[in-house]
């Protein structure tokens, strides 16, 4: 399979492009960073640590998802939706792992979703896809006197907040009571703010 790896620069990027390089079966049809990266030039295989690959980082995207069989998206949500609707022209895969989408850049995906196949998640982790269909089933068995409160912690490093992870479970909660999320959410307590509501959905976080 012919996989390619946009933003190969970033910590998840390189993380794959490493992965792809040593599963058998996988071939790393390109590698992409942002126009005026440093890396633009550099060989993948070397910036990942591992033997030359063959493969130069480049900024160009259009020619990898005319020819690769999927592309892995772990960047921004602007160049998600861009990357996207290139994987809708090129019939490609588009595997996203991007975070901080929203309903703006879901919708986005949707449409590009009509003429390719895309699989999106804000957490890949098969332990943490568990524990999000756990929490929607909890949250459905418990009614409203119990609370429920997303605690996150991340590396200093993390630019989003609440993460990914965090909203995938504060939205596995909301779907077991049957609310709606952007309603029910309740981020970023500070000075006197009364008493909880109720059926809210607390985000607390620490980076």
């Amino acid at each position: 399979m012919k996989i390619g790896v946009v933003g190969c620069g970033g910590r998840m990027g390189r993380m794959l492009v490493a992965e792809v390089l040593a599963t058998e079966g996988a071939v790393l049809q390109g590698a992409i960073e942002q126009a005026g990266s440093p890396l633009i030039g550099r060989d993948a295989g070397e910036l990942v640590g591992a033997a030359a690959a063959g493969v130069a980082v480049t900024e160009d995207p259009v020619p990898l998802f005319a020819t690769a069989d999927a592309v892995l998206d772990f960047t921004t949500p602007a160049a998600t939706v861009a990357f996207s609707r290139l994987a809708a022209q090129g019939r490609c895969v588009h595997v996203i792992g991007t975070t901080g989408l929203g309903p703006e850049h879901m919708e986005e995906l949707h449409k590009a979703a009509r003429h390719t196949r895309i699989v999106q998640s804000a957490n890949m982790s098969m332990g943490v896809i568990l524990l999000a269909a756990l929490v929607e089933k909890v949250a459905a068995a418990l009614d409203a006197d119990f609370d429920i409160e997303v605690f996150e912690m991340h590396h200093r490093h993390k630019v989003d907040a609440p993460s990914g992870t965090a909203l995938l479970l504060g939205g596995a909660a909301a779907a077991g009571r049957g609310v709606d999320l952007d309603q029910s959410a309740e981020r970023g307590r500070d000075g006197v703010t009364g008493p909880r509501a109720p059926g809210a959905i607390g985000f607390s976080v620490a980076r």
